[in-house]
């Protein structure tokens, strides 16, 4: 017995020593994804023009960071690429991000290919409950109101529509701009159990934030900085309104009164009572 038992942890330390280098690869991979969207959000928020993202940003109830999307056609045409999604709790802290895949397909005269960053402003909790759906095709829904903007994106430009989704994008390449009409949101459960270690959905993740790798905190960090509510700050006091300086006043001595002595006077004795 203790002979098996002696040539059985030969064979599990083999194992062992080669699941994890392929657990490590595997977080790296999604690491690397989480480190893209940190950068994407800095580039897209710092940009020339950004102050309508940044407003969204304050407002909304989630992100979805899509920091790489290879769109290329020639007559059939596709796009595709990693995507994060994080959401906001009551007290404004960003949750751990859930692995999404983005992706498309197209058929018509087009020739092509272009790399996007794209960024989606989830501002209802309807729409948050949507992408957290197994998967979420954009327009399919017709309950859920997505609005593109800037050139970035094809689609109706809606700056003050009230809309369930936002979208913007900044494209680098050979098309025009990106469509997302059509476009398919997939929940990535591998990618979720290597960077936790666990299996875990995308509520689990952004919603109830039963899940932190210490990876993402550089994207948390950044969105809690872009998208803190701005505080509003008072002009300084005029100088009319400034207190004016205090007045000396002089102190007058106190006068006393003059005292007059009391003069002392001797009484006669009273009178004898009259005889009964």
């Amino acid at each position: 017995m203790r002979r098996s038992v002696t040539r059985i942890w030969p064979a599990l330390l083999a194992v062992l020593l080669a699941v994890l280098p392929i657990a490590a690869r595997a977080q790296a991979v999604q690491q690397t994804l989480v480190d893209r969207a940190t950068l994407a959000v800095q580039e897209m928020l710092t940009g020339p023009d950004p102050a309508e993202q940044l407003a969204k940003l304050r407002d909304a109830r989630a992100v979805m960071i899509c920091p790489r999307v290879f769109q290329a056609g020639l007559v059939i045409g596709g796009s595709g690429g990693g995507c994060v999604l994080v959401a906001r709790d009551g007290a404004g802290s960003w949750s751990s991000p859930a692995f999404y895949t983005m992706s498309s397909a197209s058929l018509g005269l087009q020739i092509g290919i272009q790399d996007s960053e794209i960024m989606m402003m989830i501002m209802t909790d309807r729409g948050l409950s949507a992408v957290m759906d197994t998967q979420f095709k954009i327009g399919g829904d017709a309950s859920i109101a997505v609005a593109t903007a800037g050139e970035g994106v094809g689609g109706a430009s809606t700056g003050g529509m009230r809309a369930d989704i936002f979208a913007y994008a900044q494209s680098r390449g050979l098309y025009a701009g990106i469509s997302l009409a059509g476009t398919t949101l997939t929940t990535d459960t591998d990618s979720n159990l290597a960077y936790y270690g666990r299996p875990l959905g995308a509520r689990g993740i952004v919603v109830q934030m039963d899940a932190n790798n210490p990876g993402a905190d550089p994207l948390r960090a950044i969105l809690g900085r872009f998208g803190a509510p701005m505080v509003a700050v008072l002009p300084p006091p005029t100088p009319m309104a400034m207190a004016a300086p205090a007045r000396t006043v002089p102190i007058r001595p106190v006068q006393h009164a003059v005292t007059t002595p009391v003069l002392r006077q001797t009484l006669p004795p009273p009178p004898p009572p009259p005889p009964r």
